[in-house]
């Protein structure tokens, strides 16, 4: 990885391995310093407010403990016919979210926050991306959830892994529905003093 930020300290706020090998993508020197923010998906928010919100929230968290460094955080959903979806915790609700999205197009929302503890400077921003499900059979649905795979994944698959195989389509950002617009939040930090291509 090149020293991108030689003089100033970056945290991703986050322990998902996901975000952490996009930000590796961009080269970036950075540690991982895991939120204990607890998100409630029920708030009364517009999805891509809520997912802004409970991004500087995670990012707070961390940056409360961590003085003079850029924090950036981020959260991940899906949105489908007016409901959010999150993370299954089961097979059973696994299933269940996959044959709800099956022939059909959903949004995954990600949002995202950058926060300089030192001068209290942050950006919160949320990027949406397009996809559309291919008509998943029951067998399909089974052997996928038995991969074991979206357990943990926000509307129960990973795009970078098997699940590409249930994605007819998508518009927007790829990076976006792994976990994190890499090139939006690449843009954002500019604006704190974090070049990635130079």
């Amino acid at each position: 990885m090149s020293d991108a930020m030689p003089d100033r300290r970056l945290i991703l706020a986050s322990g998902s391995p996901r975000r952490k090998e996009l930000l590796e993508l961009a080269g970036l020197k950075f540690r991982v310093v895991t939120s204990d923010y607890i998100e409630d998906m029920t708030l009364p928010m517009k999805p891509g407010k809520l997912a802004e919100f409970l991004s500087g929230q995670k990012a707070d968290s961390v940056a409360a403990g961590h003085p003079d460094v850029i924090v950036i955080a981020a959260d991940t959903f899906i949105e489908f016919e007016g409901t959010i979806l999150g993370k299954p915790h089961t097979n059973r609700e696994a299933k269940r979210m996959l044959k709800r999205l099956s022939g059909r197009r959903h949004e995954v929302i990600t949002g995202y926050t950058i926060v300089d503890t030192a001068t209290n400077h942050r950006i919160s921003r949320s990027v949406t991306t397009k996809v559309w499900f291919r008509d998943l059979s029951d067998g399909e649905i089974d052997a996928y959830v038995k991969s074991g795979e979206p357990l943990d994944k926000a509307g129960a698959y990973a795009i970078q892994g098997l699940g590409a195989l249930l994605v007819e389509k998508i518009s927007g950002d790829y990076f976006n529905v792994i976990g994190l617009p890499l090139s939006s939040v690449a843009q954002d930090l500019k604006k704190f003093g974090v070049t990635v291509l130079k």
